[in-house]
């Protein structure tokens, strides 16, 4: 026998009675009640029940099991899931302060190093946050600026479509480069065309880690962190982040050749310029660094792509497969807008249209288990207490399709947002963009590019499946992936003029 067959597991053993004593240092140490939940097996914990690929799918049937706070272990891990709009609303807006850290994962921290926004905490979440939020605002995040932007990428993206002559095509990478051309603007002041071999490179990128990011082997490597150089999935995602911070750093290189503060014209121009009066004032806690920049740049820009396409390729998927409410949007659409170009403006006059984009959002429940929380200090949630440092996961897909929410929690039914007059009516336990400390910086932006692309798009064409496919075999399953895109799928795109 080989003398190094038992150090493997030798090495697992170890590596299991460590997280065991670290576990236990951390929910042994109150005797408080601490939320129930299955029980689990040495090692593995609960990872044996799981949907790996659909993990909200299980974690939603344990909530019927156990109630609406109840822990689960993967791996060495222990969880807290939160399900339904009251405990959500509860954990993330009530007690804000309390559930708005990110926890540490070995994946997160491999790539974000604790820079940039979405996987940062501390006083450097903060400040990236802060400026974030103001600096978007400048270059017209929610302002007409930004809405005559997404104006004329409707005006490019219709004659893409066009192009196709009604014959099928497939959505995905014209929609992610219509939609990534909005956040491009801002963060570079430039747009690319949709054919560019570097901006479908780029996009590729953030896709391919978005699949990559809920796989068996990034699992596996969250979990054991020691075992990620056996691991291909992980090397690949660290790859494409290497090359997609290269892109960034090329980019903020010309940028700064060619900097003027009299004259700032994007996102990476204002962060530059804030990196100079850091060093001007030579702070010794400066957050205007390079890293910092790659990492918001790269938040910014896989957020402002991903989920907005994602929910549009649903919307169009959708109205092919109900098209009496297809023809009802156009019906509105031809009595407020006519043949002019919708703008925002046109929104509050069109509940009907208003009603089926939220219902869309809700419906394709695109972040089922939301990024990760975790607490910043011991908590007490509906009598449960759970400890400082705790892996929270505020499980959206049971807040969009809570039953005691939702009229038809699991139909596409956009009555869900009109009342009985007819008119748009919000709903408290409408939450796509997550709440609280944590949610979505580009909302604004968000919600005016699924109303202008959606409502231009129905505006000229009618959408139908491929010939030799009814809507009954229309596939509603969602893909596997960090959000739940619809299954690759053809449409054909006939123009209603």
């Amino acid at each position: 026998m080989d003398w190094t067959e038992p150090i493997p597991a030798l090495f697992l053993f170890i590596l299991m009675i460590y997280f065991v004593l670290k576990l236990g240092t951390i929910w042994n140490k109150s005797s408080q009640n601490l939320p129930p939940g299955p029980r689990p097996l040495p090692l593995i914990g609960n990872l044996h029940i799981m949907d790996l690929k659909r993990p909200h799918r299980t974690m939603l049937k344990l909530s019927k099991q156990y109630g609406p706070i109840f822990s689960i272990q993967m791996g060495p891990r222990k969880t807290v899931v939160l399900a339904g709009y009251e405990t959500v609303k509860e954990a993330l807006v009530n007690q804000a302060d309390a559930f708005a850290d990110r926890p540490i994962v070995p994946l997160f921290q491999g790539l974000a190093q604790d820079f940039g926004i979405v996987l940062s905490n501390g006083e450097n979440w903060k400040v990236m946050r802060r400026f974030a939020v103001s600096t978007l605002r400048d270059y017209g995040m929610g302002k007409r600026s930004i809405e005559d932007r997404i104006v004329e990428e409707c005006s490019v993206l219709i004659k893409k479509f066009e192009s196709y002559e009604g014959n099928p095509f497939e959505t995905t990478t014209i929609m992610n480069a219509a939609v990534a051309n909005i956040i491009v603007a801002l963060l570079l002041d430039k747009r690319f065309d949709y054919e560019d071999p570097t901006y479908i490179r780029l996009l590729k990128l953030v896709n391919e880690n978005i699949r990559l990011a809920v796989s068996f082997s990034v699992t596996l490597y969250n979990m054991f962190p020691a075992l990620g150089f056996l691991l291909g999935a992980c090397k690949t995602i660290k790859q494409n982040r290497d090359e997609l911070f290269a892109f960034i750093n090329a980019t903020f290189i010309k940028h700064l050749r060619d900097l003027d503060e009299n004259d700032q014209r994007s996102f990476i121009d204002s962060f530059l310029i804030q990196q100079q009066e850091e060093e001007k004032k030579k702070k010794t806690n400066a957050y205007f660094h390079n890293e910092n920049l790659k990492a918001v740049v790269a938040n910014l820009f896989g957020a402002g792509v991903e989920t907005t396409s994602t929910t549009l390729r649903w919307g169009l998927l959708l109205m092919m497969k109900y098209p009496e409410i297809q023809i009802k949007v156009q019906e509105e659409i031809a009595k407020v807008v006519g043949s002019s170009q919708p703008r925002i403006e046109h929104r509050t006059k069109m509940p009907y249209t208003d009603a089926v984009v939220h219902e869309i959002q809700r419906f394709a429940n695109i972040a089922p288990t939301n990024l990760p929380h975790a607490t910043t200090t011991d908590v007490t949630l509906n009598g449960y207490f759970i400890p400082k440092g705790t892996y929270i996961i505020p499980l959206l897909s049971s807040v969009l399709h809570d039953e005691s929410q939702w009229e038809k929690p699991h139909k596409f039914y956009p009555e869900h947002f009109l009342n009985s007059e007819g008119k748009f009516v919000k709903r408290d336990a409408f939450m796509p963009f997550s709440a609280g400390r944590r949610a979505c910086i580009g909302e604004t932006l968000a919600k005016m590019e699924l109303f202008l692309f959606f409502t231009s798009l129905l505006q000229k064409f009618t959408f139908q499946p491929p010939p030799g496919i009814s809507q009954e075999d229309l596939d509603l399953t969602p893909a596997v992936g960090l959000t739940t895109s619809p299954m690759p799928h053809q449409l054909c795109a006939l123009p209603r003029f």
